[in-house]
């Protein structure tokens, strides 16, 4: 704790943090986190690098805005690294979170357990299934949507994720700001509308997939050998290119698949994820797309 008192002052101040950098900081977090648990004190920029999946001199240039710079031959201590940073994403006391839409999707992230570890505390969940309400889900009973705006006032809520199908997503996302939410993390296949100062962070798990899938299509049409091939002499070929010569060269490129973290939140149309169905299972990625006062491309 003393720790993350000293980081939040050394946070107070200090210039603005790019946003590329602000998403990697949580990844950067996750490892020091895992240091620390195991008891280790120092960690080099090339450690953290690797396991943050990340280039030494990108930690490097990321940490620096935090005013760490570490030590030369020793690295960076774990524990004032974890606190500055921690101070720097706002998490040095817990954070309250209502959800919107306990359908699959909804249910799944109500009921992980991860949120609280780091930091996140779902106190409230909303749905307008009457055969939802009072259903408990990771220790928290399911009110009608009706109840929003008491139980956000009366559980000091900011953060509010909207897990609905895209048609009640805009209509639920200006309730939730007219109740005093200012950041919202949404799961609905449509881009928000909001005033400024609301942050909205959108994620996408179709749109991830068609990502792997166009880098899996590059992979299958690229030589076994790697690389650009070049164009091939069919056997009939001659010199001069006279008949018997090939006139489809295949010609194909090797695309490798991005290092940095992974991103959700691309705009394009996905499952529609609401109260009575959607997407089940896990929930993984870290998520794209902030912008004040609306949603980023």
């Amino acid at each position: 704790m003393t720790e993350l008192r000293r980081a939040a002052g050394a946070a107070r101040g200090r210039s603005s943090v790019p946003e590329a950098t602000v998403a990697r900081l949580p990844l950067y977090l996750r490892v020091l986190t895992s240091l620390a648990d195991r008891a280790v004190r120092t960690v080099s920029s090339e450690t953290l690098a690797k396991a943050a999946g990340m280039t030494s001199a990108k930690v490097r240039k990321d940490l620096s805005y935090l005013g760490s710079y570490g030590t030369r031959g020793v690295g960076y201590d774990v524990d004032f690294l974890l606190g500055r940073i921690a101070a720097e994403l706002g998490l040095t006391e817990d954070r309250t979170v209502v959800l919107v839409g306990v359908g699959n999707l909804g249910h799944a992230l109500a009921g992980y357990a991860g949120f609280r570890s780091r930091g996140f505390r779902v106190v409230a969940l909303l749905d307008v299934d009457p055969d939802r309400i009072g259903e408990s889900v990771g220790g928290v009973a399911v009110s009608p949507l009706d109840e929003m705006e008491a139980l956000v006032e009366r559980n000091q809520v900011t953060i509010g994720v909207i897990c609905t199908p895209a048609a009640a997503a805009q209509a639920v996302c200006d309730r939730l700001v007219s109740a005093g939410i200012t950041s919202i993390l949404n799961f609905a296949p449509i881009a928000l509308s909001v005033p400024v100062g609301v942050d909205v962070r959108k994620v996408d798990l179709a749109v991830e997939l068609q990502i792997l899938s166009f880098h899996e299509a590059r992979k299958r049409s690229a030589p076994a050998t790697g690389g650009v091939a070049a164009p091939t002499r069919s056997p009939g070929r001659r010199a001069g290119g006279r008949s018997g010569e090939s006139d489809d060269p295949r010609l194909a490129m090797v695309t490798r698949a991005p290092t940095g973290p992974p991103t959700l939140g691309t705009r394009g149309t996905g499952p529609l994820v609401g109260t009575t169905g959607g997407t089940s299972g896990a929930v993984t990625g870290a998520v794209t797309g902030a912008k004040t006062g609306g949603e980023a491309s």
